[in-house]
């Protein structure tokens, strides 16, 4: 198969399940503001992966080879993203179920993955281990999309409902500004760990 399918989707299931700067910040706007809330945004992060996809699939990658400061330059500007929606995770305080606050907006979500590298170097990866040589940009690029984005329809809600029922436990404690750093920290950490392994990647 120019594609191997099934095998990716495995990938896919496995790096989207994991923590990393997108589950943490989908388990903060669950915990703030329930999943019912948090739909928008969720839409965002689901279809904010697609603004990475199809740029690769179709010539990002060689161009990145040919003009390394490109992925320099994202990889700088991801680095900015993630630290000021982790500042936004470590300030926000609990009220799950209400509507104090202003939720997470779909835009908001929308620039979660593109400025996240573990996102590109999940898609990355996509597209050098699980594509044929010669397949066809439309059809490799098109699979890689779909299964991408049925993992995340899936997995992504289960995070942020993961978020409302934590916040349901802590909400007014002492726990919660503890919770809500060490989901920042975890943020940070996710992504400098991506960054740091992989290089330039």
């Amino acid at each position: 198969m120019p594609v191997a399918t099934a095998s990716f989707l495995v990938f896919a299931a496995s790096q989207i399940g994991t923590p990393g700067p997108a589950n943490m910040a989908l388990l903060a706007s669950g915990a703030k503001f329930g999943l019912r809330g948090s739909w928008p945004f969720i839409a965002g992060v689901i279809l904010g992966k697609q603004l990475i996809i199809w740029p690769l699939g179709f010539g990002l990658l060689a161009l990145a080879s040919t003009a390394p400061l490109v992925l320099t330059a994202i990889k700088w500007i991801s680095i900015a993203v993630v630290l000021w929606i982790a500042w936004r995770i470590a300030n926000t305080r609990l009220s799950p179920g209400s509507e104090s606050g202003k939720p997470f907006s779909f835009w908001l979500g929308l620039l979660v993955h593109p400025f996240n590298p573990k996102a590109w170097a999940m898609i990355t990866a996509g597209f050098t281990s699980f594509v044929d040589p010669g397949t066809p940009a439309l059809q490799a690029t098109a699979t890689v999309a779909i299964c991408l984005l049925i993992a995340q329809i899936i997995l992504h809600p289960i995070w942020t409902l993961g978020g409302d029922r934590i916040a349901r436990l802590v909400a007014g404690t002492a726990a919660e500004r503890t919770l809500m750093w060490t989901l920042a920290g975890l943020t940070v950490l996710s992504v400098l760990f991506v960054l740091f392994q992989g290089g330039n990647t």
